[in-house]
């Protein structure tokens, strides 16, 4: 107990992904019975988790049961995927029992990048031929009442959200997060089945709004979805529409377009589409089965501002080769490219003059002392060989389509320097990990003999590092 408490005590300097690895170690958990040992390393856990899954504009896919930690890991590192859907409630779902899904895995995801789709498979309507799937469950209420509204359906979407919420905030699913309810396809010219079903929904989503988190509904879209949209046009103020939808539609297109709606519905930023039903995928030598899904939810994929040094912006592309001039014939050092190279090697806390633009002996002394800690030639100038070094140095994330941030902005500076094509020419440092990144970073892979993936792993970022081009 001892050794337990010193290490308690210690885990509110450590980050999310290092106290779930820590308190492995240990012979912990965050969950369970031992959680109430160590309240401390659940609440320090949770505390770090942030709201899921946030703006985001990429792909994801969706399993009944929560893969293991080494499956996520190899698919985070090996597939084109970063969000993932885990069912975390409801009576009627087929996998009641989840294997892996606790805290700490839930902490974990969020900590390695993943995006996060809490679903809830409760009751379902009431002309669904497939529901109740237990002798425990049962279906959303069609009773009428005097004046021919739905209010126990209504009764039943609130107390499911309680639910649901209770079950998010056990495994530390943050406030604003959105957690989706799973309609399952019906018959929605069946009046009494479409409209209880929507009232059910109604009640859901405003128990979750109360609660502090967002709303989201999966449907099929010639059913549920369809059925939201037409009372959202038709009937806007008889029924509470979600905050974001989640379109069932099968059609193998990777986008958040469907015929079925109208285009201007939960729109810019408020849709999910599953394009591809249940199938086999394999990366990495994991198998799963799984279906598809495009995500473009909260603002997109956005990067934030850059941060300068004393004012200098780095520029995002068309870093070139710096050398000391011996003679006047030799080309002027361009002086915003040395600015950029004196303030990252401020930043690395080897140059420590001005940033004046100039090439002279204190930057090159500076220069030189990079080059030395990282096996490059020593000399008077500043190669694409220095510059994706300096440029692969620091934080190394897994990067993919939908990323976004400082790692990303880096990537893109790198495979732009290193160029020997448009293709990689054409990246720019916008620090949001697009088509022209992923088409330019194949690229890059295919030629340094990296495999080619789209995806910045641990074997890309070596490659980089390596100055490799």
């Amino acid at each position: 107990m001892p050794r337990h408490a010193a290490l308690v005590r210690t885990l509110g300097r450590i980050s999310a992904g290092a106290l779930v690895a820590v308190v492995a170690v240990a012979g912990l958990s965050v969950v369970g019975a031992s959680e109430a040992a160590t309240p401390l390393v659940a609440k320090q856990a949770r505390a770090a988790n942030v709201a899921t899954p946030g703006s985001f504009t990429g792909f994801g896919f969706d399993q009944c049961q929560a893969p293991s930690q080494a499956a996520m890991d190899v698919w985070l590192e090996r597939s084109p995927f970063l969000a993932v859907g885990i069912y975390i409630d409801g009576d009627s779902r087929a996998c009641r029992k989840q294997t892996h899904l606790d805290a700490a895995w839930v902490s974990t995801q969020l900590s390695k990048g993943w995006r996060l789709l809490p679903i809830t498979l409760g009751p379902q309507a009431s002309c669904q031929p497939r529901f109740p799937r237990y002798k425990d469950d049962f279906r959303i209420s069609a009773k009428q009442d005097a004046d021919k509204g739905y209010a126990t359906a209504l009764r039943q979407g609130r107390t499911q959200a309680k639910k649901s919420v209770a079950a998010a905030r056990a495994l530390g699913i943050a406030a604003r997060s959105t957690l989706w309810y799973d309609l399952e396809g019906f018959d929605h010219t069946n009046v009494r089945c479409r409209d209880s079903a929507l009232t059910f929904l109604s009640g859901w989503t405003r128990q979750i709004r109360a609660q502090g988190y967002l709303s989201g509904v999966y449907s099929s879209a010639g059913s549920g979805i369809l059925a939201l949209d037409n009372a959202r046009v038709n009937r806007p103020k008889a029924f509470t529409q979600p905050d974001q939808i989640w379109i069932a539609r099968w059609d193998g297109v990777a986008d958040t377009s469907t015929s079925y709606i109208r285009d201007d519905g939960w729109r810019p930023h408020a849709r999910v589409k599953q394009y591809q039903g249940g199938h086999d995928e394999t990366w990495g030598g994991v198998k799963i089965n799984i279906d598809r899904n495009f995500l473009d939810v909260g603002r997109g994929s956005v990067a934030a501002p850059e941060a300068t040094c004393g004012g200098t912006k780095v520029a995002t592309y068309g870093f070139t080769l710096l050398r000391k001039r011996t003679s006047t014939r030799m080309p002027v050092p361009p002086a915003s490219q040395v600015k950029v190279l004196q303030c990252l090697l401020k930043r690395k806390g080897l140059y420590a003059g001005r940033l004046h633009g100039l090439f002279g002996p204190k930057v090159i002394a500076a220069a030189n002392a990079w080059q030395r800690a990282h096996g490059s030639t020593v000399q008077a100038a500043w190669t694409r060989h220095d510059w994706m070094t300096l440029f692969g140095s620091g934080k190394t994330p897994v990067l993919k389509y939908g990323s976004t941030g400082t790692a990303v902005r880096h990537l893109q500076r790198a495979i732009g320097v290193s160029g020997k094509d448009a293709t990689t020419r054409a990246v720019r440092a916008t620090g949001v990990f697009d088509w022209k990144t992923d088409k330019a970073l194949r690229a890059w892979q295919k030629r340094v003999g990296v495999a080619v993936s789209g995806v910045a792993g641990k074997q890309t970022w070596a490659a980089v590092q390596a100055g490799r081009f």
